[in-house]
């Protein structure tokens, strides 16, 4: 009885699978290899092959359809086994590149296309996403006006930050761009924000400085590490931000806000010209192909703040880029400054110096401005901002010896205790809090008079009777003034 079942039933799916197919025509096309090399492939053949579309050698590889021209396909290579040579099979998959997402990312060290480099197993995810998709519509956009606080005192007081913003981050090489975005990483902590870390093209002790770094201060448990190694595949390193970017994008679309730190986009210029004239487009200024202002464009405009109705997520967006001898006129930093919406500029000479933060507040611009401060922040800071441009402007008289007027001097030396307020070491982010008490001591004049020396001291009070007493922005001017006059006394509050 239960074998005449079985035939049974077996005779059903076979006649529901006869009855589901279709007698017609069917195509497909497939391509050979024509010649390979630095990350590249140029295939002959598949006459229907779209831009950005995914096709599979038949050793295994993996490319990106990348370059059509009359009667070849370049491809850009993202797998690459030993046995991709001339004549390999290739075929259509008639897909795009996607990559998995959800908080299951968080933690975790990943390449590009998803893949875990921390021997941890696959993610659990669920969803998939494009990696390359159009920027939201301006419809569903919203202003910027919630703060993202990086834990700076420069950037929180004189060149705020919103949550939706674009800030790019420029400097020479080691003046402490990464340093400044790592910080920012580790001020999320509490702050219900996601972050996505995208290393482009690093070394491997670097990649491993920064995931220990996160991992030491408490940060990796809400942060997503892209990496695309500088020994990795070209098309990798083009893909990590786009992947990067992805991740984060998940999350806004889900009501949340993120941050995304992409270092660095000079680096992944670099690659973009090399695919493109490995792959034979015609190049421009520099070098670089035309459309390089197109590929940041597409990339940054997705950072953005959804409205209320979308969700009310955002992304805000740490672009990274090197200079040469600080020159800013060159081509990649000119492109992403037209991009974003302010720049934060680290100077040599004020790293040389001692400075650091190495700002150079009078080259830095923050085009959302005080929209993102809050109203406590945004006046204590103006004054403080008023007073320390004047400073600027009136340390270059020192310079040729003459004497100056005592109203002048007083002014130089109370911008010389400002700029050692400002001072701030690596790794070590401060909270609102303490940025609005320290603000509020120096425009009461409670530094007046203080030698440069005695202001590190003293800031160091005032934080270590926030620890003891934490007060809020929210806590009475009266309340806040007999605080810090006891703090700076060396007095405990009751």
């Amino acid at each position: 009885m239960t074998e005449r079942v079985g035939a049974a039933s077996l005779l059903e799916r076979q006649a529901r699978w006869m009855s589901q197919r279709k007698l017609g025509l069917r195509v497909s096309e497939e391509g050979l290899v024509y010649t390979v090399g630095d990350g590249v492939a140029w295939v002959r053949g598949l006459p229907s092959a779209a831009m950005e579309e995914v096709v599979e050698f038949a050793d295994g590889s993996q490319g990106l359809v990348f370059h059509l021209a009359r009667e070849r396909v370049g491809t850009v290579l993202l797998r690459q086994t030993p046995r991709l040579a001339a004549g390999v099979e290739v075929f259509l998959t008639g897909r795009r590149l996607s990559m998995p997402v959800g908080d299951a990312l968080l933690g975790r060290v990943i390449d590009p296309l998803g893949n875990p480099l921390d021997d941890r197993g696959v993610p659990a995810c669920t969803r998939r996403r494009p990696l390359d998709i159009l920027s939201p519509p301006l419809l569903v956009r919203d202003f910027v006006s919630r703060p993202l606080y990086t834990g700076n005192r420069v950037i929180d007081t004189m060149i705020p930050i919103g949550r939706g913003q674009r800030q790019l981050i420029l400097g020479d090489n080691g003046t402490g761009k990464t340093a400044l975005a790592l910080d920012t990483v580790l001020n999320q902590r509490g702050q219900d924000v996601r972050c996505v870390y995208v290393l482009i093209a690093q070394k491997s002790s670097t990649v491993v400085q920064v995931v220990e770094t996160l991992e030491k201060f408490g940060a990796l448990p809400y942060t997503t590490v892209v990496v695309a190694q500088a020994t990795d595949l070209p098309g990798m390193k083009y893909l990590a931000p786009f992947a990067g970017c992805t991740a984060a994008e998940e999350w806004m679309w889900d009501g949340k806000d993120t941050l995304v730190v992409y270092d660095d986009l000079s680096t992944h210029a670099r690659t973009f010209r090399e695919l493109s004239l490995l792959l034979r487009r015609p190049p421009g200024r520099e070098a670089y192909p035309a459309d390089i202002f197109y590929l940041h464009a597409r990339l940054l405009e997705r950072a953005t703040c959804l409205a209320a109705a979308h969700g009310g997520g955002s992304m805000t967006a740490l672009p990274l880029v090197e200079t040469k001898l600080g020159e800013l006129a060159t081509y990649v930093p000119t492109n992403l400054i037209s991009i974003t919406d302010g720049q934060v500029y680290l100077d040599r000479r004020l790293f040389s110096s001692g400075i650091l933060p190495a700002i150079d507040v009078t080259r830095s611009v923050s085009r959302i401005g005080g929209r993102a401060q809050v109203p406590q922040i945004k006046a204590a800071a103006g004054k403080m901002k008023l007073d320390f441009l004047q400073f600027l402007e009136l340390e270059v008289f020192t310079r040729f010896g003459s004497r100056l007027e005592a109203g002048v001097e007083q002014k130089i030396h109370r911008g010389r205790v400002l700029r050692e307020l400002l001072k701030q070491e690596r790794l070590a982010p401060v909270s609102i809090v303490c940025q609005f008490a320290w603000l509020t001591a120096f425009n009461s004049g409670a530094f007046d008079g203080k030698e440069p020396a005695e202001a590190r001291p003293l800031l160091q009070r005032i934080e270590r009777g926030l620890a003891a007493h934490p007060l809020t922005l929210a806590t009475p001017r009266e309340e806040w003034r007999a605080a810090l006059d006891a703090w700076l006394a060396g007095k405990e509050l009751p």
